[in-house]
């Protein structure tokens, strides 16, 4: 009896050509465009993450386990060449860097500019930190060298300094003294915002702890290959951090741009959610169309025995033969969509300039999407599922036609 039905079925949707494929074609559309949105929005997941960790946070971060109350830069791993060791043991990573940082007053003549001075690893520091890679004049740290400086044109810009000028960085000590120390600029950073320039003032990691007076370093920042790795590499790392480190992610080191990144995604399901119904809507306004007429045919199927459940489900696989026509018609009109989104992208340059900065991080004008073997699963899921949805009350309309009276109106 199956077999028959879904014969039966078949038939149904050939007879009426013109009517399947302008749901077939409608299914298609919203299919296409949802897939369009998804990979949009899972495109953006990555650019997320990754104009976070290219901002020196790092997809994840060794800190001292009382640094993620006090988040005071006074702090000190308790171990951290064995914690650099063990970062760079775990599979999956990318880049590690050692970084120390101190408040320091930079001062030249008259000028003076609070910032955030930032000790760092010349040789690896550029891998995993893309501002510093946006010299606009002169040339980064080099491995080994000591008094150098490198610092983004809103600081220089503040302090009226130039290339080989010197600076006066003067913090406070580990018992409260007064402490100074000399540097030249060799480097001058302009990544095109103010703030991020602001963010950006770096000199060797031995510097600044003969500065300090703080020996060893305050964090050991991670870059994954794949943002969703993130967890899995976190619990390996916990496991072998020196005791008295703790291991913090990119979205409780950085938690407005994970918030901003909720919102946009929630934005987005919102739309596809709406582009979605849309097309539930037409198809349940398409397949009750049919229902009603074919209620002559239905009420003889009744009359000749067929129970309402086998009528449901006659109605069923003939929504679902229409959604898989409708995927398929997707998937042939998506792929080439999504594959260009995911190359080519979506460039906002003209709107944002070249980058678009949000709480001091810089993100690319350009959006790409996602592109993968989950498109086919997505199409079909939505496909089927918006027309089986769709077909519930058109199916259970039929299944509760009267034949005498369906027959009577007919006539």
């Amino acid at each position: 009896m199956t077999m028959v039905s879904t014969k039966y079925a078949a038939r149904s949707v050939g007879r009426n050509l013109r009517r399947t494929i302008l749901s077939i074609v409608g299914i298609a559309i919203g299919c296409v465009l949802a897939l369009f949105m998804e990979s949009l929005n899972r495109g953006r997941g990555e650019l997320f993450a990754r104009a976070g960790s290219a901002s020196g946070v790092g997809h994840l971060r060794i800190v001292p386990d009382t640094w993620r109350g006090r988040r005071d830069s006074r702090l000190r791993l308790a171990d951290w060449r064995a914690d650099f060791a063990a970062a760079q043991a775990v599979p999956g990573v990318a880049s590690v860097t050692a970084r120390a940082r101190a408040q320091v007053l930079l001062a030249v003549g008259t000028h003076v500019v609070p910032v955030e001075l930032a000790g760092v690893q010349p040789d690896v520091e550029p891998r995993t930190f893309r501002y510093v890679q946006a010299i606009a004049r002169g040339r980064y740290l080099r491995a080994g060298e000591t008094g150098a400086l490198v610092a983004g044109r809103a600081i220089a810009d503040r302090l009226s300094a130039d290339l080989d000028d010197e600076i006066v960085a003067t913090t406070v000590g580990p018992r409260g003294e007064i402490q100074s120390a000399l540097f030249h600029l060799v480097g001058i950073v302009s990544t095109g915002s103010d703030d991020t320039d602001m963010a950006v003032c770096q000199v060797a990691l031995e510097d600044l702890q003969r500065l300090t007076g703080f020996p060893g370093a305050g964090e050991v920042s991670i870059v994954l290959n794949d943002y969703r790795e993130i967890d899995r590499v976190r619990a390996r790392l916990v496991q072998s951090v020196a005791r008295g480190d703790d291991v913090m992610t990119l979205s409780e080191l950085a938690p407005d741009v994970e918030g901003h990144f909720k919102q946009d995604t929630a934005v987005t399901r919102f739309v596809s959610g709406i582009i979605l119904l849309i097309v539930l809507l037409g198809v349940a306004s398409a397949q009750l169309a049919a229902v009603l007429e074919r209620r002559r045919e239905f009420a003889v199927l009744a009359a000749l025995g067929m129970s309402g459940s086998k009528m449901v489900w006659l109605i069923v696989q003939e929504a679902l033969m229409l959604g898989g026509g409708g995927a398929l018609v997707a998937v042939a009109a998506g792929l080439p969509l999504v594959w260009k989104l995911a190359h080519t992208g979506l460039d906002f340059t003209r709107y944002l300039g070249g980058s678009y900065a949000f709480q001091g991080v810089l993100f690319d004008p350009v959006v790409y999407g996602d592109f993968g073997w989950w498109i086919v699963a997505y199409v079909s899921a939505v496909a089927l599922g918006a027309t089986l949805l769709a077909s519930l009350y058109p199916a259970w309309y039929a299944a509760r036609t009267d034949p005498a009276v369906a027959l009577r109106v007919a006539q």
